[in-house]
């Protein structure tokens, strides 16, 4: 990415709060629970995921109750937050692409053997951006054909319809 390219998409940002773990309007875009796929297939199937933005990246763990100060004094200076839901929960922000998901993947596999533990598999979230509906429905008392020249005085008087029977 050039200077040009960050410095526009800091502009186009402006305004706009950083992505956190505790972001309002978070939803699940991308889930990948079976060892067997890789995680870029998972991003691939994924219609919901948006590649230029960030995401919170969600792994989760099955840990050893002993283990869970080890574990969070491990994760903790790369900046993932440790937390305990239904399972254990290590979560970031970042940019998720193949490579990316594929070495965290791996760390976290590792880290939760080493510690005894589990890794169960990972998802991510992304704050959800309702679409405007497309689709304007009015109703109108006229006929269509009745008001073909409703709106003659609004055109660019620079543009003049063909003539008649031309």
């Amino acid at each position: 990415m050039g200077l040009l390219s960050r410095w526009r998409d800091r502009r186009a940002r402006r305004g706009v709060p950083p992505l956190e773990i505790d972001s309002p309007g978070l939803a699940v875009v991308v889930e990948a629970f079976d060892v067997a796929e890789a995680d870029s297939a998972a991003l691939a199937r994924s219609p919901r995921w948006r590649a230029d933005e960030p995401a919170v990246l969600r792994h989760h763990l099955e840990l050893p109750p002993d283990q869970v100060e080890r574990a969070r004094e491990l994760l903790t200076p790369d900046g993932w937050v440790l937390r305990r839901e239904d399972r254990w929960h290590a979560l970031r922000v970042q940019r998720l692409d193949a490579l990316r998901c594929a070495q965290e993947r791996a760390r976290m596999a590792s880290l939760a053997q080493r510690l005894g533990g589990d890794w169960i598999g990972w998802d991510a979230l992304q704050v959800t951006h309702r679409q405007p509906d497309n689709i304007w429905v009015t109703s109108h008392p006229d006929p269509p054909e009745d008001r073909a020249d409703e709106h003659a005085d609004d055109q660019d008087p620079g543009v003049q319809p063909p003539p008649r029977g031309a």
